[in-house]
């Protein structure tokens, strides 16, 4: 099955679209086996533009098949151990086969291997089958899935699995074209990647290791995210996926992007494709000019795309970087910012509750960030954060009822930055001292103790240090005095306070005896 999308350290994989309706010509079918058409012609036999210079391409059969060869071949010996790749070499039932693949491609894209890893067991333990995720809840998925992040994957996984068992029979689509088209969430790269390595269509994938390879691979040095770029790199993924062992090769090319040809120090000496690596020739040659003192020739004169500036080539205001090497390649993509947003959240707390110290959770709505999910009461802000205060009260009693207003303090400030959200969280904390302990909690809320907590469907910013740490300097629920600080961390935390220690242990997670 798919591996990690990154280097250790990098891990995050990133799927690569492409326009549809361009013109094509496909390689002899003795390079590769013709795919089905479909799907505006994504999954079409090897194609290659006409308008590419061939320096971005494979020149003829026997350079595809000596990549195919070394690589498969490096797979063989080096590949890891891991657990969705044992379950779908066990598997002989399809369905289950696909089930396996697919849960593993969603938990790995934009995660890194090792932390998917204990997600997946866990998963594959507590629903084994399609049937199985199709009759949980949402609940049950988000609780398994906390701490994952992007968590709209987990929901939309669910929902493809209540497809197929509801609507398609209980059986997957068999192709990387009807994959696509009838499953939620799944794009192209899923597809190619449950299609070739559960149904051993070849179907070429790209994620952000093979995008990271083929670059190299090519010397192209364009955006990846242009749609020139795309498109060739779509189209050298289907050219040189082996239709005899296609899911083998889909995954040892992102194998290699992920231990290898990593973002930073890759191990050239360690690639089993580096003699058709056009990067690698560059810096070969380069540093055989230098020994002879002569400047070296630049790609594009290699490239020799005619007059216009070749689209897959480096820009000139971004000129080869000798200290760089293989490096150079792929150009980073140009990303956004994250939009900034704010808000007010706070640990309410019952210290003498029955049963324990308790705190309340509210839930979040079914869509949106962070659907589903529990966190502590909140309210959106604007930026100048004014009336916070006012307003985290009057939300804090809609779900708990009259409040001592004078006891609710400010702790702090935590920053989280999702995918596409830097989100800034003003931390408050109130506890109900002296007051009658409450059992019970409006609907769309609970009042948890410990080991609740540690069950619950909690998000990352609200359950892994990032507000409670703030909580700083007291026992929990006491409130004497605040102090205003950032999040601590290992790095500029000397010795953490006594309140801070107590604080930890109540939210460590729980160690069975």
């Amino acid at each position: 099955m798919r591996k990690p999308q990154a280097a250790v350290g990098s891990g995050h994989r990133k799927q690569v679209d492409s326009q549809k309706g361009r013109k094509r010509r496909a390689l002899s079918s003795s390079q590769a086996n013709p795919a089905p058409e479909g799907l505006a012609g994504q999954q079409e036999a090897v194609v290659l533009q006409a308008s590419v210079s061939p320096y971005h391409q494979f020149r003829d059969v026997a350079e595809v098949t000596a990549f195919r060869g070394s690589l498969l071949s490096w797979y063989d010996r080096e590949k890891r151990d891991l657990p969705w790749r044992r379950l779908a070499e066990a598997e002989v039932d399809l369905d289950r086969r696909a089930y396996a693949v697919w849960v593993s491609e969603v938990m790995l894209q934009q995660t890194q291997v090792a932390t998917v890893i204990n997600y997946y067991t866990r998963w594959m333990q507590k629903w084994p089958t399609l049937q199985d995720l199709a009759s949980a809840s949402l609940e049950e998925v988000n609780q398994l899935w906390a701490g994952l992040g992007y968590y709209s994957r987990g929901r939309r996984l669910q929902e493809g699995a209540r497809k197929v068992v509801e609507e398609l029979g209980g059986h997957m689509p068999r192709t990387a074209e009807t994959l696509q088209q009838l499953l939620p969430g799944v794009g192209r790269y899923t597809a190619g990647a449950i299609a070739s390595i559960a149904f051993g269509q070849a179907a070429g994938v790209v994620d952000g290791n093979v995008v990271r390879v083929l670059c190299r691979v090519r010397a192209i040095g364009a955006d990846p995210s242009s749609t020139a770029v795309s498109q060739q790199l779509w189209s050298l993924a289907q050219q040189l996926v082996d239709p005899a062992r296609p899911g083998d090769f889909n995954q040892a090319a992102m194998e290699l992007g992920a231990t290898v040809c990593t973002v930073q120090r890759p191990a050239c000496l360690q690639c089993p494709v580096q003699s058709l690596c056009r990067a690698h020739q560059r810096v070969e040659r380069e540093q055989h000019s230098v020994s002879r003192s002569q400047p070296a020739s630049p790609d594009v004169e290699e490239c020799a795309p005619g007059a216009e500036q070749c689209q897959l080539c480096p820009p000139p205001t971004d000129p080869w970087d000798r200290t760089l090497g293989v490096t150079n390649f792929p150009r980073k993509a140009s990303r956004k910012p994250p939009r900034e947003e704010y808000c007010a959240t706070c640990v309410l707390e019952q210290p003498r509750a029955l049963g324990g110290a308790r705190i309340l959770l509210v839930q979040r709505p079914n869509s949106g960030l962070l659907a589903g999910l529990w966190e502590f009461p909140s309210v959106a802000l604007e930026p100048s954060g004014q009336h916070q205060h006012k307003a985290l009260l009057q939300e804090l009693q809609s779900w708990a009822g009259p409040l001592p207003a004078s006891r609710l303090r400010h702790l702090g400030e935590v920053v989280h930055t999702f995918s596409h959200i830097k989100l800034t969280y003003h931390v408050y904390a109130l506890a109900l001292e002296g007051q009658t302990p409450v059992t019970t909690a409006s609907p769309g809320a609970r009042w948890l103790t410990r080991e609740e907590f540690h069950a619950a469907a909690v998000s990352t910013a609200m359950k892994k240090a990032l507000v409670f740490r703030l909580y700083e300097g007291q026992q929990p629920g006491t409130c004497k005095g605040s102090k205003r600080s950032h999040l601590s961390t290992p790095s500029n935390r000397k010795k953490p306070s006594p309140g801070q220690q107590v604080l930890d242990s109540f939210f460590r997670p729980l160690t069975p005896p």
